[in-house]
């Protein structure tokens, strides 16, 4: 999938309060890692896991599916294996008519379930991680691959 800048950017700033499907709490594992970055960068992330429900990741409630969410969210990041992804997004849409952006982790696409969302009008991005495409398109990222935010010469 190829997606504009100013595509990913938009989605990037206008959203607000995440919902994050398959996050882990270890640490070690992407979801936990990308889900921490965005809430430092002032998302507000909402964690949904059934394996974990009724813990709490980030200061928030970990929820067993999307229809659990008592508050509304701008977009759904999955981070579950693309055969699951149709069920995502139709409880997604069943949940939140507003609903913003579906956005599939790297690895993950669905043609058919990313049809069903842009046909309610809902931005889709498959393929991509909101973790990098936001360090790429807010200036984090330098030529390297990483920004460590200290000045020296060696790596």
């Amino acid at each position: 999938m190829t997606y504009s800048d100013d595509f990913l950017r938009r989605i990037l700033r206008r959203a607000k309060t995440i919902a994050i499907v398959g996050v882990s709490a270890k640490e070690v594992r992407p979801s936990y890692f990308v889900a921490r970055y965005l809430q430092l960068k002032g998302y507000r992330i909402i964690p949904v896991n059934p394996g974990i429900a009724g813990q709490t990741l980030f200061g928030e409630k970990v929820y067993p599916d999307l229809q659990s969410i008592p508050d509304a969210v701008d977009m759904v990041d999955i981070f579950r294996r693309s055969d699951a992804v149709p069920g995502i997004v139709n409880e997604a849409l069943a949940r939140w008519p507003d609903l913003q952006t579906i956005w599939m982790q790297i690895g993950v696409e669905h043609a058919g379930a990313a049809a069903v969302a842009e046909a309610r009008g809902v931005d889709v991005v498959q393929n991509r991680c909101p973790k990098i495409e936001y360090q790429r398109l807010m200036g984090e990222l330098r030529m390297g691959g990483f920004n460590t935010g200290i000045i020296s010469s060696k790596l």
